[in-house]
Order: C-alpha cells, then sequence, then structure tokens
C-alpha cells in the first residue's frame, strides 16, 4: 500500500481518534498558499501562453538549460510510463530498493524489470532508473557517478531517468538537470511534494529537446490543468517562500528525528520531508500509532522499517509524541 491512503487508515484502525495524523507521505505539510487562481482557470482551457509562463520558471528553479527541456504533466508516474513506453522494449534496472511504481510502470510497457543494489549493475539495461534522493531511505548518489552512468546508456542506445522527487530538500549541486541536453538523460521532478500540494498533480520532465518533443505530443494540447498552471507559475517565482521553507524543513526533520531516536527507534536515513526508522518492534508500533490516529509508512518487504513524514503542527507534534511514548 503506498503513502496518503487516509480512507485505508481510517478502515484499518476505525476506533482511532479524529482526525487522523497522516505521516505516511513524503509531502510538505505546510503547502505553499493559493491566493492566484480565478474562476477563469477553472472555466476555460489553459492557453499555451500560460503554459509558457510555468515553463520559464520551472526550468530556471529547477536548472534545466532551456525551456525546450521541460515538460509539464499531470504527475511524474505518467511521464515515467510516456518515456517506457518510447524506448524499445528491452531490460530495464531500477537502483533499490526504492519507490514500487517504476519498475510497475516498466514492466507494463514491455520491458524484462530488474531491481539492483549498485549501480555498475545498471550499466547494461536499456532503462535505467536512479531515485535520487532514494525513497524511502534518502540514500543520495554523486552527480559524478549518474553522470558517468549516463555515458555508458550513450553506448546502450538507452536513457538514464533520475527521478528527483525529493531533490528540492536534496544537497546544492547534487541534480542532473543541467545536463540534460548533452546526455541521455530524463529528470522527473514533483511540484507536490516541496510546495505541499500533492493534490495538485503537477510534475516535470527534464530531458533532450528531441524527447521533450515526443512527450509533449503524447501529452497533448492541454498537458496540465488551469488551477495547476497558474499555481504553480506562482510558487515558482516566489523566492522568499521557497528560501523560508527549505530553512523550516529542516528544522522540523531535525526535530523528528530526535523525537524517534528518543523513542528508541534506530534511524537508517531521511530527507528533509521524511525519517526512515528500523525496530525490531516496528510492527506493533505501527498498530500501537494507529490506534492512537497517526499513520505512518510500512514496508512489507522490509517489516523493520518505519517511514515517518513531518507532523503539519505542534498539536500534531504532541500526538507523535504522546504515541510514541505509550507501550507498545
Amino acid at each position: 500500500m503506498h503513502g496518503g491512503d487516509r480512507g485505508a487508515a481510517r478502515a484499518q484502525f476505525p476506533n482511532a481518534p479524529q482526525p487522523i495524523v497522516d505521516l505516511s507521505t513524503g509531502v510538505n505539510p505546510h503547502p505553499y498558499p493559493i491566493a492566484d487562481c480565478t474562476a477563469d482557470d477553472f472555466a476555460h482551457l489553459p492557453d499555451p501562453g500560460a503554459l509558457a509562463r510555468l515553463l520559464d520558471p520551472a526550468a530556471a528553479v529547477y536548472g534545466a538549460p532551456s525551456t525546450q527541456n521541460v515538460v509539464a504533466a499531470p504527475g511524474s508516474q505518467i511521464l515515467m510510463a510516456l518515456i517506457a513506453d518510447l524506448l524499445p522494449q528491452g531490460p530495464a534496472a531500477i537502483l533499490g530498493p526504492t519507490y514500487a511504481e517504476h519498475a510497475r510502470i516498466a514492466a507494463l510497457a514491455g520491458h524484462t524489470v530488474v531491481t539492483v543494489q549498485t549501480l555498475a549493475e545498471l550499466e547494461e539495461s536499456t532503462l535505467a532508473v536512479v531515485v535520487n534522493p532514494n525513497n524511502p531511505d534518502g540514500r543520495v548518489t554523486s552527480r559524478d557517478d549518474l553522470l558517468r552512468l549516463a555515458d555508458r546508456q550513450s553506448v546502450n542506445g538507452g536513457i538514464l531517468v533520475v527521478d528527483e522527487a525529493f531533490m528540492d530538500v536534496g544537497p546544492n549541486g547534487a541534480s542532473v538537470a543541467d545536463q540534460v541536453e548533452q546526455a541521455p538523460i530524463a529528470v522527473l521532478r514533483s511540484f507536490g511534494k516541496f510546495f505541499g500540494l500533492a493534490g495538485l498533480r503537477l510534475s516535470f520532465a527534464l530531458t533532450n529537446r528531441a524527447l521533450a518533443r515526443q512527450l509533449r505530443a503524447r501529452l497533448g494540447p492541454w498537458p496540465v490543468s488551469g488551477p495547476a498552471l497558474s499555481i504553480g507559475a506562482a510558487a515558482f517565482a516566489d523566492k522568499a517562500w521557497i528560501d523560508s521553507t527549505r530553512t523550516t524543513l529542516r528544522a522540523a526533520s531535525e526535530r523528528l528525528e530526535m523525537l524517534l531516536r528518543s523513542a528508541g527507534l534506530t534511524p537508517l536515513g531521511r530527507t528533509d520531508l521524511f525519517c526512515l526508522v528500523s525496530s525490531p518492534r516496528a510492527q506493533a508500533i505501527f498498530t500501537a500509532l494507529g490506534e492512537a490516529g497517526i499513520f505512518v509508512r510500512r514496508f512489507d518487504e522490509n517489516p523493520q522499517a518505519l517511514r515517518f513524514g513531518l507532523p503539519g503542527n505542534e498539536v500534531e507534534w504532541q500526538r507523535l509524541s504522546g504515541a510514541l511514548k505509550s507501550p507498545s
């Protein structure tokens, strides 16, 4: 089960106090304030000018060479599916353990998919996928290593997909977005995680102009909604909010790690939007938290691991702290 399924949380813990504190996602709990939407954004089809007004600041914020290298879409999964479909069917390798949807989508496109543990194992694939920073453990793959892997993809006639959904809170200089015209790289960026607007369904592919044209042709003339265009353009232009939010998230992430350590949980890795921990009592802790109305992410493939997102206010922080102190 994916994070963010509040319906599943309510069904699993029907007697839990409400409201459910959903810590199962890696989404900023302090969303960008929506102020610039108008009725026209909902009433009319988006015009090309509105899309252009979104792509220009998106290219600047994400570090793409130009707007011609940027493709907007309603979610990274759609972009991943289109890229996988455009490649000839062949071997696909995904650096894991990681977000499971990429493997599922590549398999649906007819690729032979394996999840591997090292970058070297990606080198013989036509479609290589790296999530950077990784979900769920925050592991960061160096830019130099990714560019070397992209050089190998040039030999294979394939492509390297780098999912940078959490790069907004990643290390400075780690993105490979500026290299997408020089190397066979497609970078995926998720607007909703950092800006706290996952329901807006807005993501981007940063890639070479030829592939970008193919993706735009597949998506059609109205790739994203009018409200997404308006909100996205305003958010990208708000440098003061972006800078202050990075500072706020960093402090909250450090507070979360300290709280989890004090509860006897062992951190395995984190970004400024989530923390992955380990405990032999993970399943009991998951249940105890759920019964207290706090929903976190667990993993069938690693039953000792739990991932915690950030609480959104002091009431949620205190509920989490109290629940972690309760016997489980």
